[in-house]
């Protein structure tokens, strides 16, 4: 459904201020448990998440390749994307997806062919006749799939044809080709190739309710027809608290129709800031979520969308809200990463605790302007006290320090160590020591993490 971050805006990286403190070890404290594609598997069910693929490297990229069986391209498979001008395309970024996913035995969930949104202006202004835009579309759906024939598990092929009420939403595709649009895109797309699973996709369909009743009607009809539609799509861009009673009965009645279904996007979002007892409750929600689709032989599996705080849509759509996802912004996992591995038959129940003896260090942007910006990173102990200390961190997007006080910084490449002054080594158990620093930076200036030790 929704974009991807693709950046953070000056608003949000002045406002990102690490929650929840950076403990000693890496965010991937959570490696000796068993990954969550793995216990996926053991259920019959695929475990999956929308990507960027400019980021599949570093931590990104860990995570995305060792925790997931499937990849979904947040955009690059969009239309805006790949033909961005008329007979010229662009699959630079939604190759490197494919790539990384055979590199990691991954599955690829194509997203999307048929869309009201993301569009191209070209497409979108240009005065095209019926008969054109069909052509176009069946065109684009040809040349996408196509490409990709035998290498996509799966394709979003009509993305969000409803309104709230059940009826069709007026979009460029119903309002000049009729419903009809729905039935021969799936068509085309089977044709291009024919061993892909082909879903029509929907959000606030995760219960029974108007709008799910349409969609499972017009599948109903579409199975009756004889039109290749092998499953549905619930999104589940949820709310904290708000996951619907009647989910796993929704997933059933659409199971019984002889589809597979899919939780293709999910994300519960809450107000932010976060607390313990929101994460709470979001852990429940997703064991809830991943719970029911797993009780559904022919639910196949669950797509979070973004596994990384930092990497959502929420809080730019939804202002006031985030906190969205299973990870945080430096990529730890939060309590809702255990809550989808117990769904799953995993039996950790909470975040592994924190070695290195109850100290941790918190990086925060205080201040940023064109090409600059003001860090700072807190070393606080709570159990525990140090001597001496030392941090480290790899720039995600090449910035640069240019200067620091109250440590010693060295910089080479991405990689930063700051280590104590000569006065301020000492940190006693309940006690902090900060340091900053001023750096430079373009385009983007992700929170990076840091270790200490």
């Amino acid at each position: 459904m929704r974009s991807l971050r693709t950046g953070l805006s000056l608003t949000s990286l002045a406002s990102l201020v690490a929650t929840a403190a950076l403990f000693l070890t890496a965010p991937a404290a959570h490696a000796a448990d068993t990954p969550l594609r793995d216990l996926a598997a053991a259920k019959g069910k695929a475990i999956g998440t929308a990507v960027t693929g400019s980021k599949l490297t570093g931590a990104y990229g860990d995570i995305a390749g060792t925790q997931f069986s499937s990849l979904t391209p947040g955009n690059a498979m969009k239309w805006e994307t790949v033909e961005p001008t008329q007979g010229t395309f662009n699959w630079t970024e939604a190759d490197q997806i494919v790539a990384f996913a055979q590199a990691h035995h991954q599955q690829v969930r194509g997203h999307t062919l048929a869309w009201y949104s993301q569009n191209p202006s070209w497409l979108t202004n240009g005065n095209f006749t019926p008969a054109q835009l069909g052509s176009l579309l069946h065109n684009h759906i040809d040349t996408e799939v196509g490409r990709y024939k035998g290498k996509i598990a799966a394709w979003d092929v009509v993305n969000e044809p409803f309104n709230e009420d059940g009826t069709y939403r007026s979009t460029i595709w119903y309002d000049n080709l009729g419903s009809g649009y729905i039935a021969n895109a799936l068509t085309w797309a089977h044709a291009a190739d024919p061993d892909a699973k082909l879903y029509i996709n929907d959000y606030n369909v995760e219960g029974v309710n108007a709008k799910s009743t349409a969609l499972y009607n017009l599948v109903k009809s579409l199975k009756a027809q004889g039109v290749p539609i092998d499953g549905v799509g619930l999104q589940a861009h949820l709310i904290l608290g708000q996951v619907p009673s009647t989910l796993q009965q929704n997933i059933q009645r659409f199971a019984d129709l002889g589809v597979d279904v899919a939780i293709t996007e999910l994300d519960i979002r809450m107000q932010t800031p976060a607390d313990s007892t929101k994460l709470a409750q979001q852990k429940a929600d997703f064991k809830s979520v991943v719970a029911a689709c797993a009780a559904v032989t022919r639910c196949v599996g669950v797509t979070v969308w973004g596994f990384a705080d930092s990497d959502s849509w929420v809080p730019g759509t939804f202002p006031g809200y985030g906190a969205a996802t299973p990870y945080d912004d430096n990529y730890a996992p939060k309590p809702a990463y255990y809550g989808i591995a117990e769904a799953l038959g995993g039996t950790t129940t909470t975040p592994p605790p924190p070695t290195g003896g109850g100290c941790t260090a918190a990086y925060t942007v205080s201040s940023q302007w064109n090409d600059g910006f003001t860090g700072q990173v807190t070393i606080s102990c709570s159990g525990a006290s140090l001597s001496s200390w030392k941090v480290n961190w790899n720039f995600g997007a090449g910035q640069r320090i240019t200067q620091a006080w109250n440590a010693g910084c060295t910089q080479s490449g991405a990689a930063v160590s700051c280590a104590n002054a000569s006065y301020n080594g000492s940190v006693p158990d309940g006690g902090s020591v900060s340091f900053g620093f001023n750096g430079s930076w373009s385009g983007s200036n992700p929170v990076p993490v840091v270790t200490l030790g």
